[in-house]
């Protein structure tokens, strides 16, 4: 049987361990892709150190990737093989479940799965996929480039166009990290008046070079009140970890304005009254589902939105999710399959 190598998590907290295993025959409803890049994502610590339930080890991280159409299984139609596809953090739904029927296929009741952590991901040179989860992806991307398009990408970018903000109204982004330095580029180029909000005043630069028409340092300044004097913020996305930092900017929302969280905390504080009188929400984002990752990548494509990333070999892996997990890596991590 012919090989390949993959970088799998033997148990829960186990390390890194560089294998070969057969290549995967697609089954009925599955298209087996050859992977070309695939991003590290903070995520990927739910399969790396258990914090999912009910994976199964060893298993195979990775929910970031890019590659092409390598097999097509049975009952599978509308494929190619040999195009570009893409892969995110939704890896399937059924179909026929009350929220799949009504559309909402990202919050399928019956199968739940997600790539890297319920079936094997992109941390390997082949990997098979359910059909519904496979994005098409536009010729002439860069796979090492678009791979965090995949989700770092499609989370900021879907929320972001689901926030009611429109052209023109005021949008922050809090955190310039491996989501924030895309939310402002999105946020930019979709006509947004963009504000990026950090900590200290060296990052101003950096949101300045990423389209941010201001910067807030929320070291120096209140950042609720810097929002408020520019009018109040219809959306702010909060890309950070920290519930503290999301309560600092809530009362910069303006009437009818959202707090449209991407990243998870254990918690979050809110003054409801503030919410209430303004009719102000807080309303968290799942990253979508294969056709928004169409959109994502195709806007990208069209506006220059670019993922900065630092680039590993597969070989590599442990050092790689090492490097993303220190929150050090300017600003995502990537794994190619070259050497």
């Amino acid at each position: 049987m012919p090989k390949m190598r993959v970088a799998q998590v033997p148990y829960a907290n186990g390390p890194f361990e560089l294998v070969e295993r057969d290549i995967p025959e697609p089954a009925a409803g599955q298209v087996r892709i050859k992977v070309q890049a695939c991003g590290v994502c903070h995520s990927d610590s739910l399969t790396k150190e258990g914090l999912f339930p009910n994976i199964e080890y060893p298993r195979v991280p990775g929910h970031e990737l890019i590659g092409t159409v390598d097999a097509i299984g049975p009952g599978v139609a509308g494929w190619t093989t040999g195009e570009p596809v893409g892969v995110g953090w939704h890896g399937g739904h059924c179909g026929h479940c009350i929220p799949c029927r009504h559309g909402d296929t990202f919050a399928c009741a019956t199968s739940s799965l997600v790539t890297g952590i319920t079936h094997d991901g992109g941390y390997a040179e082949y990997m098979v996929a359910p059909a519904e989860s496979v994005a098409h992806a536009p010729p002439g991307l860069t796979p090492t480039e678009i791979a965090p398009l995949m989700c770092a990408g499609i989370t900021t970018f879907n929320a972001l166009r689901n926030s009611g903000a429109g052209p023109g109204d005021v949008v922050a982004v809090l955190g310039l990290g491996g989501l924030g330095h895309l939310g402002v580029q999105f946020a930019r180029k979709l006509g947004f008046k963009t504000v990026a909000i950090d900590r200290h005043q060296d990052k101003a630069p950096l949101a300045e070079q990423l389209g941010a028409h201001h910067y807030i340092d929320s070291t120096a300044t209140d950042p609720a009140a810097e929002l408020q004097k520019l009018g109040g913020a219809k959306a702010i996305l909060a890309t950070v970890t920290s519930g503290e930092a999301m309560a600092a900017v809530q009362d910069g929302l303006s009437p009818n304005g959202t707090l449209m969280v991407i990243g998870a905390v254990p918690s979050l504080s809110a003054d409801t009254m503030f919410l209430l009188l303004g009719r102000r929400s807080i309303k968290g984002w799942y990253a979508g589902v294969a056709s928004d990752s169409e959109d994502t990548l195709l806007f990208s494509q069209a506006n220059g939105v670019n993922s900065m990333n630092e680039i590993y070999p597969l070989s590599r892996a442990g050092e790689a999710y090492d490097r993303m997990m220190s929150g050090q890596a300017r600003f995502r991590v990537v794994l190619t399959m070259d050497e």
